[in-house]
């Protein structure tokens, strides 16, 4: 049975007040630009006229995707088990950025193709060694789904156990970037050429191969209506796993970081169904894959950075997180031009 998520918007009763209090800081209008729009969003999550970040996490969802062996990815699917280690290792740039700014990570096997060994930064949560290859049929069954959905609620259960308020995700899965192309071309129903890009570096060659295959598959599926059906058919367990993990964390009023295509594909997936959550999340960056541009300006978002990057792991979200807690110290601590005996603007 499928538990119902209800996601209400955010109480925006004390939006003059929040507004207030940025104004009266000593420094002109809007001259701290989007800062004062994340300490906006967190004061309104948050209900709270002194907002914090607390234990902040990255939860990174990795599993494996059947239609790698069609060749859609510059790397076999091999590297996600390897780079799975490389994470449990501490050796990859989301455990750099995670330990310089004191963020917790998870990692969550849903449905790697490999055995692991117990790890403390691993949960095992894998429903298969990778979904179906949807070049020939559904990614997976809708018992898998739900399976998938039931590990992401369970990932932010855990983290509210551990006392989280913010909740960054990430993914690793050599060729989820042609689900979340995918996802994006029915969700809003653009050609797929506009939806595909480079990935993991696809030569113009591969990149047209790409299209083509997507394009097949798009065909022999038909059409697609609800978010569940194209996640069970194009999806992937950590993409899956995901949009679940993020519909709960709003439910619970939590503040949601996105980081790239994959990840913003995911949301969407939740966003076309419930779009109240949009109140609860925070757009980290924009990426260099092709068709996240728009994907994020069909979303009216505004990512805090435009840095180039396209690696996935949760990397554009921990780097985020220095940008919080600049955003709520600014807000608390900051003096008011009454404050500090400075006039203000006329």
């Amino acid at each position: 049975m499928v538990r119902k998520t209800t996601i209400v918007p955010v109480n925006r009763s004390l939006l003059p007040q929040i507004k207030a209090i940025i104004d009266n800081k000593t420094k002109p209008l809007g001259a701290l630009g989007q800062l004062e729009d994340t300490a906006t969003t967190l004061a309104l999550v948050q209900q709270s006229l002194q907002p914090a970040i607390h234990a902040p996490h990255i939860l990174v969802f990795a599993a494996d995707h059947g239609v790698a062996r069609s060749g859609v990815s510059a790397y076999p699917q091999s590297v996600t088990w390897q780079m799975v280690m490389n994470f449990l290792a501490g050796g990859a740039a989301i455990n750099v950025f995670a330990n310089q700014h004191n963020v917790a990570l998870k990692i969550i096997d849903v449905g790697v193709n490999h055995i692991f060994e117990a790890h403390p930064l691993l949960e095992d949560a894998k429903i298969a060694m990778g979904t179906h290859n949807f070049y020939d049929r559904a990614a997976m069954t809708r018992e898998q789904l739900h399976e998938a959905f039931h590990v992401g609620r369970e990932q932010v259960e855990k983290a509210i156990g551990a006392g989280s308020n913010t909740i960054g995700f990430g993914e690793m899965g050599i060729a989820n970037t042609s689900s979340a192309a995918l996802i994006m071309s029915y969700c809003l129903n653009l050609p797929i050429a506009d939806c595909t890009g480079r990935g993991t570096g696809l030569n113009d060659q591969q990149v047209q191969n790409k299209i083509a295959l997507l394009g097949t598959v798009k065909k022999q599926r038909g059409p697609l209506h609800s978010s569940d059906d194209i996640l069970q058919h194009v999806g992937g367990f950590e993409i899956a796993a995901m949009a679940s993990a993020m519909r709960y964390a709003a439910s619970r009023q939590l503040t949601i970081l996105i980081d790239g295509f994959i990840c913003t594909a995911a949301y969407l997936c939740v966003y076309r169904e419930h779009p109240d959550i949009a109140d609860y999340v925070i757009f980290c960056h924009q990426s260099q894959e092709k068709g996240h541009q728009q994907l994020l300006e069909t979303l009216k978002a505004k990512p805090l950075l435009a840095l180039n990057l396209r690696l996935g792991e949760g990397t554009g979200c921990a780097l985020v997180i220095p940008m919080l807690y600049s955003a709520v110290n600014f807000f608390n601590t900051m003096a008011s031009f009454e404050g500090a005996n400075v006039d203000g603007a006329s």
